[in-house]
Parts: C-alpha cells; structure tokens; sequence
C-alpha cells in the first residue's frame, strides 16, 4: 500500500510555507498499536523512521511507505496501516494509510521546546492486526513434484499420496521466532523438525536455525529418460535419508542478509537402486555421506515477499560438500541471481529476473544432478519435465495486470486473526528463457537438454488470504506443447 494523498497535500502544504526545499521535520514519536503478542523491538527492527530522527519532507513518503511493507514482510500480520501527525507552529494535519480503521488521539501536540522552533513535528502510529500463529493441520498431499505432474503423468494415482499432521508455531515467544514439526506418511514416510529465530543477540543482528529430517521411500525415480522420471516401487524400504542443519544469519540494515551454514548428509538406497542405476551414488554405491558447509547472500528490497510488485532481489552463494576425510562425496556448487520489479502505471506492472548455476565435478551422482524442473527452477511451459545437468540458466519475465486489490472486513466473524480479508488478482503475460549444460544428455536421452528453452502464456494470479497465492496458468512451449495448470502456494 502506499502513503494516502491525504499525507502528501499536507506536506506540499507545509513546504510551499518555508523557503528551503529541503524543510526537515523531527519525528517526536513512534506508536504502536495492535501488537499484541510481537515484542516492540521486532517491529522497530524494520523501521528506517525512529523517535528523534530529523527527516527532509520530500523524503517522507518513500520512507513511510517503505516502513509499511517492511513490517508486513515479517508475515506476522494481516494488515499494517500507518497513522501520522504533522505539527507545525499554529496548526496538526493527521493523514492516514488506506483502510485504517482504528482513530488515534492527536490532542495535545504542542511544538517540543527541545526542538528548534522552526521544524515542524511528526508522530507516527503503527496499527497492525496479528494473524493466527499455532496452525496445526492435517496433510493429504501429493508426492510428486507439483499437482500437474501428477495429473498428467501419474494418472491421478491415489497411492501417491502423503497423509499426516503438520504443526507451525510462529512467534514463539514474541521475537517471530518459529517452530515446526511434520509427520507425514503414505508415498513416503517423514518426520522433520525445526526451529528458526531471527535474532538471538541485543543488537538484532545474528540470527540461527536447526533443521532435522528424516525420510524413507518404498518408490523412488531412479534415473530419467526423454525428460521423464522413471519410478521403481518396491515392499522394501529403497531410500533413506537423514541429515541435521546448523545456519546462522547475519542481518545487515534492513535488507541485506548472509547466511552460512553447516550440514551432515547420509542417504542409503537398497540394492535394486544401485543395479538399475549404477551412477545413482556412482560405482554401484548405496551409501552417501558427507559434510558440507554453504553461505548465502541476499539484498530483498521487494514491496510484498509473497507476491512483489515492486523492488529489488538479488541472491547468491555457493557451497561445498565432502569436507570429512570419510566423506564419499566430493561437490561445489554456485548460484546467482537478480529480479526487479517495476510499476509501469495505470495498474500495469512488470517483473524480469535472471538466475545462473553452476556445479563440480563434471561427473556427479544421479541423485545430486539439479537441473531445471527437480526444484523451483523452471521454465513455465516446461512445468511436466525434467532436464538434468550441471550448468543452468533461466531468463523470466511477467508484465502483470492489477485487475483487484481490496480488503474485506467481515463484520460477522468475531475473530480478529481472520476477520479480514485481503484479496487481489491480476492477468499475467509472461515469456521465459532457459538452458541447461549437461554431459549427461545422452546417457538419459535428454531432449531437451544442450538447446534453449521457451515458454509463453498467460495466467490469472488471485492473492488473499494468509499468503495464499492461486495460479491458473495456459502455456505453450518451443516444442509447440501446449498446457494447462494449476499451483497453489502458501507461507503458513
């Protein structure tokens, strides 16, 4: 959202009265309303406006603007508003952000005899409604790599799926600190454990995060053919995989984050595995462990993480694996990438982002080749196939449409956490480039592999409630294949 006219004819008022265009004004206070649970600290962490701070007026509104997205990126509410109060020598002008519905007191702003006569006062209030943070749910999930997947190619099989429980607790103890738990089992059976807290030290700078997981599989892929996984289902176990992480992070200002951590892998495959595949671990093995240590950088300056209109991302880091002598796996890899946002006006909006990553040895285990299509990285058009290698690249881009962007107050639910509701939906054209090196194209009759790869369409984008974002999507790809699809995507 951003700063109502309301706030700006009040400045433009103010500074056609002074001779200097660059008048400041002294933020004399910083209000917060709402934060029943969240410790003040963890909102004011994400502020660039703090109390005492002398401000240029043509600066103000960016900046308030910017505080606003800031706190709703933390994801520890439904709504933040901004509320301000500009004194000047003989008069108060209040504007507030849209939608604000909780009125704050102004009387009794007198200019402060601490602060020369000359520059006006500011007081800011922050009004936030907290979301529900203890979501404990029951799992019914498919095991393949998106619900298309499974349409399309697995038949709509009801044996793959996951059932089980999940439990997100998300400020813990006030400091957006998070714990979850998974037991899940059907297709495979899991049990993961972790705990994240952004900041364990006085300064709000040092972060840490424990993951623990553990997972076994009866039917696993084994190797891919033209693009295409192959599954082996078996009555026995067929993969194990465990491993413990330690991360810390460091945060600096407000959008500027590292990361480096510390992970134990071991994976065990029967023995069926290793003769289907002999380079599933390479040389007939089936057992894989090792070490490995990773850092990671990332500049986020977007308006909303979930679904960003407008900002900046850029990450990268690398890794390296097999730092034990014991270690029988030896790997480095590196990733970079860079996405802006921008608003083009009259609700059009635009996204381009390019990512690159690279990989060694040459020759790697089947199960460590990470392509385009095994993760997140993909080439919209291509949402049904895999295509392994060691080096990729991916170009997207989305020109988006804002056809909604409202917030209903549902008057009849008398619960706080989830009687608002955000939704907003928006036409999506978007065009997507990749490539993916790989030495491995003719072991396993890649077709796609060593040649770029083009994907168009459109989609309608609906995003509402708790991060809640649905995509309809039609494409069509260089192949001439053409698709439908559907994904759901939720930060709980």
């Amino acid at each position: 959202m951003i700063i109502t006219a309301c706030l700006f004819a009040h400045l433009s008022t103010f500074a056609e009265t002074t001779t200097d265009s660059t008048q400041r004004v002294v933020i004399r206070s910083v209000g917060l309303i709402g934060n029943y649970k969240t410790k003040d600290r963890i909102i004011l962490r994400e502020m660039s406006l703090h109390t005492g701070d002398t401000v240029r007026l043509s600066d103000l509104p960016e900046r308030i603007t910017w505080d606003q997205r800031n706190i709703s990126n933390t994801v520890l509410f439904v709504t933040v508003d901004i509320k301000t109060t500009l004194t000047t020598a003989d008069s108060v002008y209040t504007a507030d952000t849209p939608n604000l519905t909780t009125p704050v007191d102004s009387a009794g702003l007198a200019a402060s005899s601490e602060k020369p006569a000359q520059l006006a006062q500011l007081d800011l209030t922050v009004i936030m409604k907290e979301r529900w943070y203890i979501i404990a749910y029951p799992v019914f999930d498919i095991a393949d790599r998106n619900l298309n997947e499974w349409w399309y190619d697995r038949g709509r099989d009801l044996r793959r799926t996951i059932y089980g429980g999940r439990l997100s607790y998300r400020n813990v103890t006030g400091t957006n600190d998070r714990l979850q738990l998974a037991i899940e089992r059907g297709f495979l059976q899991r049990t993961v454990l972790s705990y994240s807290r952004p900041y364990i030290d006085k300064a709000q700078k040092t972060g840490l995060r424990f993951d623990l997981s553990y997972s076994t599989n009866k039917e696993i892929p084994y190797r891919t053919q033209a693009d295409k996984w192959l599954f082996v289902r078996s009555d026995e176990l067929l993969r194990t995989r465990m491993y413990a992480e330690l991360i810390l992070s460091h945060r600096r200002g407000l959008y500027q984050y590292h990361t480096a951590g510390v992970r134990y892998n071991l994976n065990e495959i029967a023995d069926t595995i290793a003769r289907l595949n002999p380079d599933y671990f390479l040389n007939g093995q089936t057992r894989q462990r090792y070490l490995s240590l990773s850092y990671g950088y990332r500049y986020d300056r977007r308006d909303n993480v979930v679904y960003p209109l407008q900002g900046k991302l850029i990450t990268a880091g690398g890794g390296i694996s097999g730092l034990l002598p014991g270690d029988n796996f030896r790997f480095v890899d590196a990733y970079a990438s860079m996405t802006r946002y921008w608003s083009l006006g009259k609700q059009f909006y635009l996204a381009s982002g390019v990512r690159g990553r690279v990989t060694w040895p040459t020759r790697q285990p089947y199960y460590n080749l990470r392509g385009l299509g095994s993760s997140v990285d993909m080439v919209r058009g291509y949402e049904l196939y895999v295509v392994d290698g060691q080096r990729t690249a991916i170009w997207r881009n989305s020109l988006r449409y804002q056809l909604f962007n409202v917030r209903k107050e549902l008057s009849w639910l008398h619960i706080r956490q989830f009687n608002t509701l955000p939704i907003a939906a928006y036409i999506t054209a978007f065009g997507d480039a990749g490539y993916v090196s790989s030495t491995v194209a003719e072991q396993y009759q890649s077709r796609l592999a060593n040649r770029p790869l083009l994907g168009t369409g459109m989609s309608l984008d609906v995003v509402t409630f708790y991060n809640l974002v649905i995509r309809f999507s039609g494409t069509i790809n260089a192949q001439g294949k053409t698709g439908f699809f559907f994904n759901l995507a939720q930060e709980l």
